[in-house]
């Protein structure tokens, strides 16, 4: 049966480089197979988690059903990672050329981005990506691939595009979509999410971004350097909340140095619309602001899709939070797992990734893997970036974990300082009388790549004195995780200590 592509507004405008992306993640003349016997897993989701569940357990030699209902790939590809990076790598060429004098570097004055080329530039590469997350090539591994939407009628079925399917094992992976907040009018307004500005042909010259978590303060700075008049609008103070305050004042200031306005504190938010555009009123600490913009952007957070699954039909519990799982991804029917973003507070590709391995081994192995032994880090891509792994200091008070903190400020780096990007820190968190790490931030122009020696450590179990030993390119940035090792040893040096090597020394003199 030919699946039901419709027209899809996330992959607007249907060019050469769109045509091929649906050519690759939604087919248009797509063939869904026809049933035959159980499956050992059937995959509701073709986003990172069930493409990896699905992948995976047919190359285990499982009987394998894919089913997705919009684009394979899922956010990452089509509305998410992949794209907004594209736009994030263009937005820093541009802020380069800008500052290109401080190096001694003279650009002609005049020197403008051009957007609609950016936008094709990104339709570019997401296009040329998507065949490693095609329907072909996964259909390719061994596994059926049904386009359409699916829904469980029972315990262990599913129907899809009219057809039944059975199941021993089934993996919920539906992910999470934009979720937007209550304001008077934004709805009569209009506005863009994630899955809709990617769309965009033309630059807003003026843009309000709702939002100043990790996506808001990502896509305002953006196109702040290409450009746009941008309003920055969070109800909480400063930006990116969830982040430790030092590393959010970092951000903060970026931010405006980029150009980006902050109306931190918003209270009373309204919009309406007429001939000149969208008109934002906010009370922002103490004032009160109308602002005329051509376009909104909203960036306040995600929602599970669990709507018309038939999870009720299936036994399995959910709320507004996501599908309710246990430690090892099982779901409350025995059968059933799930992995990404529709259960996890965890909302990134890479965790969806990790999750979906535990769900292959305990679902079709027996296996009792724990998503809580999972040490998962996190990046925001703002320039500079944020990086962060395992708990925060406050995590650890709550848990009533003593912790030591060794911090290094990226300006006592030699490369940082020969980049002229000093802007940032490291963090790292120990457990109290031990080199165990807990938990570190990293704030670096680099900081997404340099993270992953500290989560390598937690994962197995490298404390930061032996960091101290590993050595180093000089000069490079990431060398400020051995300072970090460095600094933590000297702590170890008391009174006493170097009394006794002072001691040692004299004798062998």
């Amino acid at each position: 049966m030919a699946s039901d592509t419709g027209a899809w507004p996330e992959v607007q405008p249907f060019d050469e480089h769109n045509e091929k992306l649906l050519g690759n993640v939604h087919p248009q003349d797509w063939i869904n197979p026809v049933p035959s016997g159980r499956y050992n897993l059937v995959v509701i989701g073709g986003g990172t988690a069930g493409l990896v569940a699905a992948a995976g357990a047919a190359g285990l030699g499982a009987k394998v059903a894919l089913i997705e209902r919009r684009l394979m790939g899922g956010d990452c590809l089509n509305v998410g990672c992949v794209p907004s990076k594209a736009l994030i790598r263009a937005a820093r060429a541009a802020a380069e050329v800008r500052d290109a004098a401080a190096f001694g570097v003279n650009v002609p004055a005049g020197t403008q981005v051009d957007f609609p080329v950016v936008m094709e530039r990104m339709r570019r590469l997401r296009a040329d990506i998507s065949p490693h997350d095609s329907a072909a090539r996964f259909r390719g591994l061994g596994i059926d691939v049904y386009l359409g939407g699916g829904r469980f009628t029972g315990p262990d079925t599913v129907e899809v595009a009219g057809h039944a399917l059975r199941f021993a094992r089934a993996c919920i992976a539906t992910g999470a979509r934009a979720k937007a907040p209550p304001i008077s009018g934004l709805e009569e307004a209009g506005y863009l999410t994630n899955e809709t500005v990617f769309s965009l042909t033309h630059l807003p010259r003026r843009l309000a971004v709702i939002g100043a978590g990790p996506i808001g303060c990502e896509l305002a700075q953006a196109f702040a350097r290409f450009g746009s008049e941008v309003f920055l609008i969070e109800a909480m103070h400063g930006v990116m909340p969830n982040e430790s305050p030092r590393a959010s004042e970092v951000v903060r200031r970026a931010l405006l140095a980029d150009g980006v306005r902050l109306l931190c504190c918003g209270k009373a938010l309204a919009v309406d619309k007429n001939a000149d555009g969208k008109h934002l009123h906010v009370d922002s600490h103490g004032e009160h602001y109308d602002l005329t913009v051509d376009e909104i952007l909203v960036g306040a957070g995600r929602t599970p899709n669990v709507e018309g699954l038939g999870l009720e039909a299936a036994g399995v519990a959910f709320d507004r939070s996501g599908v309710t799982v246990s430690d090892g991804l099982q779901t409350t029917n025995r059968r059933i797992f799930s992995a990404g973003d529709v259960c996890s507070r965890y909302k990134f590709t890479h965790a969806a990734d990790a999750m979906a391995r535990i769900v292959i081994q305990n679902a079709l192995f027996f296996g009792r893997k724990r998503a809580s032994r999972l040490v998962i880090p996190w990046c925001t891509y703002t320039d500079p970036e944020v990086a962060h792994v395992g708990m925060t200091p406050r995590e650890a008070d709550e848990r009533g974990i003593a912790i030591d903190t060794v911090a290094i400020d990226l300006a006592n780096v030699d490369r940082a300082a020969l980049d002229d990007e000093t802007a940032g820190f490291l963090e790292v968190h120990v457990r109290k009388g031990t080199d165990r790490i807990l938990g570190a931030t990293l704030v670096s122009r680099h900081a997404g790549e340099s993270i992953s020696e500290l989560t390598l450590a937690m994962t197995a179990g490298i404390g930061l004195k032996s960091l101290a030993g590993v050595i180093h390119p000089y000069p490079t940035q990431a060398e400020i995780i051995k300072k970090a090792g460095d600094a933590f040893n000297r702590t170890r040096l008391t009174p006493r200590v170097k009394w006794l090597f002072e001691t040692i020394l004299r004798w062998r003199r």
